[in-house]
């Protein structure tokens, strides 16, 4: 992969290896077709009335698709993956402690996606061929398959996403038949529930499942050749197909009243969509985790062997799958992902508003070891998200829009000043020869 196969680690994407726009939407929906969409839907209704859900699910659609599009905007411009914007932004110093931070993070959610896997095919093994099988066997082909699809490399990733999105678009139809056809939607949306959780802890909960995905969206979208095209397809699967969706697992949970997925679709005779769901969904979105990891690890030692590179990084993965560690490092990785919002907000107003040049032909003569601006106010950003997460402190009563909001005004107006100070400084020894 790299620079050497078509991947373009640490370049930019050329004209000529672009693709289609919607086969890159393609990629972006078969993730918001991921098991982990419809359990958020799901466990957000468990505590909602269905109409409130859908405002919370719709509100926080809304908002991804913001988010998504500055930062898949930014990819198709620069053609830059999402590591070497940081690089940029931040200083090839900064960008090093990000990066790493981000690897961490996606190779965490590597493990945790094939736990979740494995664990999904061995209940549905049971509940549907009452047969038990054990769950190594399943973690390690799961470690090994999407370990070689990501050695392919983004055009397979790419390619099987075609194949699986009708697969996982039939499904979600019969998910939503099946569930109106034991409970009217009229009477399901007049219904109120006991508990109720706080419409901001409920948007949050909805941005927060997805915006890592949203922060890295250049990985893909950086193979689009018009940024006008790279905004309709975070519409498409952000606005569109995620809030589908969030919305069916919704749905499904206030119609029949059970909190396992899985067990409502075997309840409603779809044992074999449950299947299609875990695998296909599982399959795409690891790979795509992988595939992010190798770009950040690449972008920060440029020097690696790509097909070790991979090869290690699924093998760390998976072997975490089997050490059973992942529930202890649910929390660590919930806080880390917390800390990759405000990223976002700093690069958008570097790329849009303040340096695009340094983003384009002036790249490498712009690019710095540390910017501290950048950094501080990532930093600060990172803080209020923390304690947003924590209730200790918001503004929107969303951790992610307060993160990004603080980062980014925080950074315009600290590195306007930074820029002014240094003009001053330089005609001043100007003035003085």
């Amino acid at each position: 992969m790299g620079d050497r196969s078509g991947e373009f680690a640490t370049q930019p994407v050329p004209d000529a290896d672009t693709v289609s726009w919607y086969r890159v939407a393609m990629v972006m929906a078969m993730v918001s077709f991921s098991l982990p969409t419809f359990l958020t839907g799901l466990e957000l209704s468990l505590v909602s009335s269905p109409g409130r859900t859908f405002e919370m699910l719709l509100l926080g659609a809304l908002i991804l698709t913001v988010i998504g599009c500055l930062t898949a905007v930014i990819g198709a411009r620069t053609r830059l993956s999402s590591y070497m914007l940081n690089r940029v932004a931040f200083g090839t110093g900064g960008a090093a402690l990000v990066n790493v931070a981000f690897a961490i993070s996606l190779l965490g959610w590597f493990g945790v996606n094939i736990d979740l896997f494995s664990s999904a095919v061995v209940s549905l093994s049971l509940d549907v061929f009452d047969r038990e099988i054990p769950a190594w066997p399943v973690e390690l082909f799961a470690g090994v398959v999407m370990t070689l699809t990501t050695v392919m490399g983004f055009k397979a990733i790419n390619f099987l996403s075609a194949l699986l999105v009708p697969v996982l678009a039939v499904v979600t139809v019969m998910l939503i038949a099946g569930a109106l056809g034991e409970v009217p939607l009229v009477e399901l949306l007049q219904r109120t529930s006991e508990t109720e959780i706080s419409f901001g802890h409920g948007v949050s909960a909805v941005v927060g499942a997805v915006i890592v995905g949203a922060v890295i969206l250049p990985d893909v979208t950086r193979f689009i050749r018009h940024w006008r095209e790279a905004a309709l397809s975070v519409v498409i699967s952000y606005l569109l197909i995620n809030l589908l969706v969030t919305s069916t697992g919704g749905l499904a949970e206030a119609a029949l009243g059970e909190g396992d997925l899985l067990g409502i679709m075997i309840t409603l005779g779809l044992g074999w969509a449950a299947f299609a769901v875990v695998i296909c969904g599982s399959w795409v979105l690891n790979s795509l985790n992988l595939y992010s990891t190798m770009l950040s690890v690449e972008s920060s030692a440029p020097g690696l062997n790509d097909l070790v590179l991979v090869s290690v990084l699924g093998a760390l993965g998976t072997v975490a799958a089997f050490l059973d560690i992942l529930d202890f490092f649910l929390d660590f990785l919930f806080y880390l992902s917390i800390v990759f919002v405000p990223v976002a907000g700093v690069i958008a107003v570097d790329a849009l508003l303040l340096r695009p040049a340094a983003y384009g032909s002036e790249r490498l003569s712009e690019e710095n070891v540390f910017r501290p601006t950048a950094v501080v106010s990532w930093f600060a950003g990172a803080c209020v998200a923390l304690a947003g997460s924590w209730d200790w402190f918001t503004l929107t009563q969303i951790a992610a829009v307060d993160a990004m909001m603080v980062a980014a005004v925080l950074y315009y107006f600290s590195e306007k000043y930074y820029l002014s100070r240094s003009r001053r400084t330089l005609c001043t020894q100007a003035e003085s020869r």
